[in-house]
């Protein structure tokens, strides 16, 4: 019998594309989305936004919802680009800690895990937010920052809960990424705590 080693799927950070890297850790698949699918969706996005400003030389490079060099998309194009991959997204609530989150159900109701945490660069002079997956594959718990040079294995379901706590706490959202045939079921995977 074959041992077959597992191979996760790992984006590595360019400039600042770390949603486009984390959809693709999160899909565990080259080119699930490609920089120029999510420039579509920011276009798509000021196309219908009917409170769109007005035109000024800087909106070549600064749009409402990317930057046309570097990357830097915003929430609104990570739940478009989910839902037309026929994925939901459900914002987190930070009052509630990670252990409302059913990380321990079926692999096919909760996709993974986006999160959005603040960062701090070039020794403390550029703030800033930067996009990372967590997805479950073979029963194992994976950290996809794309700033890692390798995917990061949780040792187990609470070490990812501490992690999240931990993040949370230091500012972060947390994004569950659920899979849209199943049904989400809030009385018990959003029970809210004082």
């Amino acid at each position: 019998m074959e041992d077959k080693k597992l191979q996760v799927y790992h984006e590595r950070q360019r400039l600042q594309f770390c949603l486009l890297h984390s959809l693709n850790n999160l899909f565990q698949e080259k080119e699930t989305f490609s920089r120029t699918d999510l420039n579509a969706i920011a276009e798509k996005l000021v196309l219908n936004d009917p409170t769109t400003g007005t035109w000024t030389p800087m909106s070549v490079i600064f749009k409402p919802h990317h930057n046309a060099l570097t990357g830097n998309y915003d929430i609104n194009v990570l739940i478009a680009a989910l839902e037309g991959k026929g994925k939901r997204v459900i914002w987190h609530d930070r009052r509630n800690g990670a252990s409302s989150i059913d990380l321990d159900g079926p692999e096919g109701t909760l996709m993974g895990i986006v999160l959005n945490i603040p960062v701090r660069r070039y020794a403390g002079l550029w703030k800033g937010r930067h996009w990372v997956a967590l997805r479950r594959i073979e029963g194992v718990w994976y950290n996809l920052d794309s700033d890692f040079a390798a995917p990061q294995p949780f040792n187990d379901t609470r070490e990812v809960r501490e992690f999240l706590d931990s993040i949370v706490s230091a500012g972060a959202e947390v994004l569950l990424v659920m899979n849209e045939k199943e049904e989400f079921n809030f009385a018990t995977n959003c029970t809210w705590q004082d």
